[in-house]
């Protein structure tokens, strides 16, 4: 398969033109892509599928609502447009040489490549030592054990997005154990509803481990109890935020109608909530989304897309977020509105998303970057870009080795399964080699 033809060159008397130069030499973007617009007839959509952003961030940038200020996306305007580096203040862009004068980047040799130390695993405490640790724990919980409590959840979460949660789990309901003892003494109400709190996100992570291992069940019994917890305190955004992760269990299990009304029930106990933050909301309404598009409702899907768009828009920094939806950025945000568009079948307009968000998230979530990945090459490969989606689907392998992720394992072999009618191309072949040498299938 021949590799896509690069972008035109933009007309000289534009490049040349005072105007242009001054809007690049600032980086007023708003009046670059007007002029490209008028001068060279590259349409809004064509400036967002030639720089992987959204139409609708072009056309927020050409209203002047929004600027581009990373590096890397002005690196991907100057790109994908063709402006040379110089007049963005980028260095010299590697499509401006020559392709006669280009030379081949030296690979490194077997003998220099890098040792790297693999990072020895931890060591994990089992369930029944965290027993013994509340059997012993007597004493009314200090603000300082509240806190270190919520550290471990967070340290927790973050070693789930690096290794997945398999590992973790007894160390998670052992501690889940330990609050739960503590919640059957009297305290003052200002930590019984702490301990509570804890206690329904420590369940709620019990659940998600399960999930994430496509061990259903497990999952829905552990959702249902942090649900009981989080409503013996009428906390009605945490009970919403358990609700979702439940409606996108139900996706996975090709359920669409049950995703739909988890997260319908969902929004309801935030519509009733005040303090509700605009990123909560916006992080339902892409649950919604998932679940439209699961069932096929393409104009129910856009408006779920439009409707997290416009929530996140609405996001202040002072906003009392809980923690919980922290994880739900603007990569996140995109990436998510990418896969909803590929659950749609929409990959022309999945993939300039998927790949700019994968671009642009955290790369130590290795279960997320491989996760998105697969989407990405999914996304690829239904628009007949076989090899570009190989590519995608082999470099993402390393990241879901590293990882105990049976959701991410099935996905991979999905993909897999989609390459059956290319079985015989070169780029298949290496990705399944690559594949074998890692999973087994």
């Amino acid at each position: 398969m021949t590799e896509p033809s690069r972008p035109p060159e933009l007309p000289t008397r534009l490049l040349t033109d005072p105007e242009m130069l001054d809007a690049c030499r600032v980086r007023d973007f708003a009046r670059v892509f007007r002029l490209i617009k008028i001068h060279a007839g590259i349409y809004p959509s064509v400036i967002a599928r030639r720089c992987d952003l959204t139409p609708s961030r072009v056309g927020e940038v050409m209203a002047g609502r929004r600027q581009l200020v990373h590096i890397d996306v002005i690196e991907r305007v100057a790109d994908g447009l063709r402006i040379p580096g110089h007049m963005l203040g980028l260095a010299r862009r590697s499509w401006e040489t020559p392709v006669a004068l280009a030379t081949a980047e030296r690979q490194p040799s077997a003998a220099q490549e890098p040792v790297l130390e693999a990072e020895p695993p931890a060591v994990l405490p089992g369930a029944e030592v965290e027993s013994f640790l509340a059997q012993a724990t007597r004493t009314s919980p200090s603000p300082s054990t509240l806190q270190a409590l919520r550290a471990s959840i967070e340290d927790y979460w973050r070693r789930d997005d690096q290794h997945g949660g398999e590992a973790l789990r007894p160390a998670v309901v052992g501690q889940l154990r330990y609050v739960i003892d503590l919640l059957k003494e009297t305290r003052s109400e200002p930590v019984q509803k702490e301990l509570y709190a804890v206690a329904a996100e420590l369940a709620r992570l019990t659940g998600w481990t399960h999930f994430d291992a496509r061990q259903y069940s497990q999952a829905r019994s552990y959702f249902g109890e942090a649900l009981q917890l989080a409503k013996q305190i009428n906390d009605r955004q945490f009970m919403a935020n358990v609700l979702a992760c439940m409606s996108l269990q139900a996706t996975y299990q090709d359920k669409p109608a049950d995703a739909l009304a988890y997260v319908s029930a969902a929004q309801d106990e935030t519509h009733t909530t005040p303090g509700t933050t605009p990123r909560v909301r916006s992080m339902l309404a892409m649950r919604e989304a998932f679940a439209q598009a699961a069932l096929g409702n393409r104009t129910a899907t856009h408006a779920a897309i439009t409707e997290a768009h416009h929530q996140f828009e609405r996001i202040q920094p002072g906003d009392a977020d809980p923690p919980w939806v922290a994880y739900f950025d603007e990569p996140k945000l995109i990436v998510d509105t990418g896969i909803a568009h590929g659950r749609l079948g929409e990959a022309a307009t999945a993939e300039p998303l998927i790949a700019d968000a994968l671009r642009r998230e955290n790369s130590a979530n290795q279960r997320g970057h491989a996760f998105h990945a697969f989407w990405l090459a999914r996304t690829q490969l239904q628009q007949g870009k076989l090899d570009q989606a190989c590519r995608t689907a082999t470099q993402a392998l390393d990241k879901a080795s590293a990882v105990a992720s049976q959701r991410v394992t099935g996905h991979l072999r999905e993909f897999y399964d989609q390459l059956e009618p290319h079985r015989r191309e070169p780029a298949a072949a290496v990705f399944e080699a690559r594949l074998r040498e890692l999973l087994t299938l």
